[in-house]
């Protein structure tokens, strides 16, 4: 039989205030994106590229247009390349991702898997760098975007962060400049498709003077395009 106060008593372990402060730093910077969400329903953002950039002296041309000011054929074209699943998911596309998976060796050589959702998560929040770490923060933070924001303004702040020049141009109005010297309202369904095709590597892609291997691949995009009613009807 137990004695009375033979009971074992704990105590409580307390963090040194440093450690405390320091706990408490990093939980509001992983919450800091998800109160930020809801306000980018109006506010016009801007990437953590694009801070960088700025912060280092480096030059950004970046003019925010509405949905309205860009051609439906670069929507188009950037879902067909992106995420052609955009408007049925939500924000994760997971057979996308396992299939990624299954096709790398390890996270630097996974390729796709990733949606527009995704890539508005990493160029708002994140780091470009690809690792075990940032997809975990990545996945549920796409989740809250997904459910906050509606998909035509999650695809209208893609268009207006994605990378689309060598020199620091953002967003489909100065990529388009860049490379056509014309408004994103006015591209072609050819000169949208080169665009797109650029997202991935704008440093050593160039839709202004693309190679054979650009212009097949844009071609790809123009004729999916052509046969996809539904992503067509996801973008009206």
């Amino acid at each position: 039989m137990h004695r009375p106060g033979a009971a074992k008593r704990y105590r409580t372990v307390r963090l040194p205030p440093a450690l405390r402060t320091l706990a408490w730093l990093v939980l509001g910077l992983l919450l800091l994106p998800y109160a930020l969400t809801p306000l980018y329903a109006v506010v016009k953002p801007i990437s953590t590229l694009m801070i960088w950039r700025r912060i280092s002296g480096e030059p950004v041309q970046r003019t925010y247009v509405p949905m309205a000011r860009i051609s439906n054929t670069l929507k188009l074209a950037v879902l067909i390349a992106e995420d052609g699943r955009f408007c049925e998911h939500h924000g994760i596309d997971f057979a996308e991702i396992r299939d990624a998976i299954q096709d790398a060796d390890n996270i630097e050589d996974m390729r796709g898997g990733s949606t527009i959702t995704q890539q508005v998560a990493k160029n708002l929040f994140l780091w470009p760098q690809r690792s075990y770490i940032r997809k975990a923060l990545e996945i549920p933070l796409s989740l809250w975007i997904d459910l906050v924001l509606s998909k035509r303004r999650i695809l209208e702040i893609y268009l207006n962060i994605a990378e689309w020049g060598p020199s620091g141009q953002f967003g489909a109005e100065a990529g388009s400049q860049y490379a056509f010297r014309k408004s994103a309202r006015s591209l072609s369904a050819f000169e949208a498709a080169l665009l797109a095709a650029t997202l991935p590597n704008p440093h050593e892609r160039d839709p202004g003077r693309p190679g054979p291997d650009l212009r097949r691949l844009a071609e790809l995009y123009v004729t999916r395009a052509a046969r996809s009613p539904q992503t067509a009807a996801c973008v009206r």
